[in-house]
């Protein structure tokens, strides 16, 4: 007999309440965590494991693959067995991996790794904001999130520090295996303290076959990318090609799909997740280049390359609530067009980084402007996709939104290097990586430029406030 779920029976600023909140930000915040410390040491991960560029990449990509790839699988798990439940089992699974992650002795096992920390991340991060969207009284949901989501602005502000020190002062394992004590007090809490909550209408079909489909149409589009030029690259093409049209297929014909295609005939909301995918790819893109120019070419340690981006963190803090607050105003369309056009100018205002970098000239201005238009984009841009959809579906608005999000970045990363000429082991190579860094600085801040224009000309001015739905107090994921 299944256990009779909970809904909506904690209040805030109770012991319940405070628990709810604390396993919910302590077990998105590791995911956070450790999704903003990678890129930090693939350097080092490079020197230490003899890895080419194409696998460093796949360390970095192999998360976000299978995140966005089972994200909203995941969601569906939790409304069906118990948002708890299915939040537990993904941090448990997270921390399993990332312990193997810190004991590989080779590149090949570190991907196979990080692909198993991903699908960890699918079950834990959509179950991290239903527990308390389920678990909270209607009337505390929103200081609740609010709470979630600035604790976790807090996991990404001190991620750059902490993988910075851990790489330079010990050793690039223990920024996985930290997840592990992490992971402890994460399930405590939510077995102990949290009620298990589910959605009484879920889905009884679990549409596994788009869930692979969908990995296996990215894994081949990404290998197709990073291996380009190489003998199965055409065929690694070819697949992704046929398992996209597959998957459109199945998720048009099941009986309960993944993902419903209907949502996306609002020209709304698939104009935003089209700007989604384009700001969020140069986002991805920048972050990567930048980390490993500054330390390849400018000689920076992992600890000054980590803390290089932290305005970022700052801005998103300080202003993302009210960027929310102005589209509440006048409208989405003037954020969502000029942020990433911001967004753009400081990507060129970077271009300066070299082997003679000074940090207050050549990254500090152009790093904060960045920074600035993030934060007047993210939070218009998240209340317009939820806006955009019947309340019925806000919760696979998010998830394809955050899905469509780690695909931009997935697929920017892995095609960037190829189109800029870097490959193989040139980006140890500083001279070679120099070059590659300018070019692929140009190349996002095309992106960004885009993203703004797809913004302009297709997403409406009606006020936000107008469809009641509440902007986010802060951020807590980028």
């Amino acid at each position: 007999m299944r256990e009779r779920a909970a809904v909506g029976v904690v209040r805030m600023g109770t012991p319940g309440g405070r628990a709810v909140v604390a396993a919910a930000t302590l077990g998105s915040g590791m995911a956070l965590l450790d999704g903003t410390v990678v890129n930090v040491a693939l350097k080092t991960i490079g020197e230490d494991l003899d890895a080419s560029l194409a696998e460093l990449q796949w360390v970095a990509n192999g998360y976000l693959l299978s995140l966005a790839s089972l994200i909203l699988l995941g969601g569906s798990l939790g409304d069906r067995f118990g948002r708890r439940r299915v939040f537990v089992w993904g941090t448990v699974g997270f921390a399993a991996a990332s312990v193997l992650c810190g004991l590989a002795p080779n590149p090949e096992v570190l991907i196979a790794a990080r692909l198993l920390q991903g699908v960890g991340g699918a079950l834990l991060t959509p179950g991290s904001l239903a527990m308390i969207q389920g678990a909270f009284v209607k009337d505390d949901r929103a200081a609740a999130i609010g709470a979630w989501s600035g604790l976790g602005s807090i996991a990404a502000a001190i991620g750059p520090f902490v993988g910075g020190a851990l790489v330079e002062h010990a050793s690039w394992r223990w920024i996985f295996w930290i997840n592990l004590p992490l992971a402890v007090v994460t399930v405590v809490i939510a077995q102990r303290s949290v009620p298990e909550t589910r959605d009484p209408n879920a889905a009884t079909h679990l549409d596994l076959g788009g869930a692979v489909l969908a990995a296996v149409a990215l894994g081949a589009t990404s290998y197709a990318l990073i291996q380009w030029g190489g003998p199965l690259a055409p065929w690694a093409g070819v697949i992704a090609v046929v398992t996209a049209v597959l998957f459109l297929v199945v998720e048009k014909r099941v009986r309960e799909p993944m993902l419903r295609l209907d949502i996306f005939r609002d020209r709304t909301f698939s104009a935003s997740n089209a700007m989604t995918f384009l700001v969020y790819g140069a986002l991805g893109a920048v972050l990567f280049f930048l980390t490993l120019q500054l330390q390849t070419v400018g000689g920076y340690d992992a600890l000054a390359a980590g803390l290089a981006s932290l305005p970022v963190t700052i801005c998103m803090l300080l202003l993302a609530a009210r960027g929310g607050r102005l589209a509440t105003r006048i409208g989405p369309r003037v954020p969502m067009t000029f942020g990433p056009l911001v967004m753009a100018a400081g990507t060129l205002l970077m271009l300066g980084v070299d082997a003679d970098v000074n940090y207050w000239r050549d990254v500090l201005p152009g790093i904060t402007v960045f920074g600035l238009g993030l934060a007047l984009m993210v939070a218009p841009l998240t209340a317009t996709v939820l806006a955009a959809a019947p309340d019925e579906h806000a919760g696979i608005a998010s998830g394809v939104n955050n899905a469509v999000a780690r695909a931009g970045s997935l697929l920017a990363v892995a095609a960037l290097p190829v189109l800029v000429g870097l490959g193989g082991e040139e980006y140890a190579d500083p001279v070679a990586f120099d070059a590659a860094y300018r070019s692929a600085m140009v190349a996002s801040a095309a992106l960004l430029t885009a993203g703004g224009l797809v913004s302009w000309f297709a997403i409406g001015n009606r006020v936000l406030g107008e469809r009641g739905v509440e902007l986010p107090r802060s951020t807590g994921e980028v």
